[in-house]
């Protein structure tokens, strides 16, 4: 993805929601493959993906920053290309047993229950993860709920 189609994309989304702040925000995509960044965009534009998780040794692995209430997002497709907006509403960070069942429910995979939730990270973690720790019940989990503010789908 270029600046030029990001750029592009945020003045469209500023110009559907004008609230949202003028800088563009960080673009990352939802998941660790192309299959997966279009699975999880596609609960997100249907409404059923409203939270999303990631290991915190993963974040410190890749310097990135905790969430933060109220701040805006651009999610990218499997092609990294610009589709949604979400603003986050809340962060918790807890350990990975202590995920409660509404966050697995907001993240909108499998049955969204608790145990699905668990075997499905848990899986997603060792394959994927970052952090020099690997998967652990006890690593700590940065759990984020977001909005959808804003969509284009498919990309014009």
């Amino acid at each position: 993805m270029t600046d030029a189609i990001l750029e592009r994309f945020w003045t469209n989304a500023r110009r559907a929601v004008p609230t949202l702040p003028e800088a563009v925000p960080e673009a990352w995509a939802i998941g660790a493959t192309e299959s997966q960044a279009d699975e999880l965009l596609a609960l997100v534009l249907e409404g059923v993906k409203t939270g999303t998780a990631a290991a915190m040794q993963d974040l410190l692995a890749d310097g990135e920053a905790v969430p933060k209430v109220g701040q805006a997002s651009v999610i990218l497709d499997g092609r990294d290309q610009p589709r949604a907006v979400i603003v986050t509403t809340a962060v918790e960070i807890v350990p990975f047993t202590e995920v409660s069942a509404e966050h697995a429910r907001s993240e909108g995979e499998g049955d969204r229950t608790l145990a699905a939730w668990h075997e499905i990270n848990e899986e997603f973690w060792r394959e994927h993860g970052r952090g020099a720790d690997g998967f652990s019940e006890d690593m700590l989990v940065v759990c984020e709920r977001f909005r959808l503010m804003y969509a284009q789908w498919p990309h014009t």
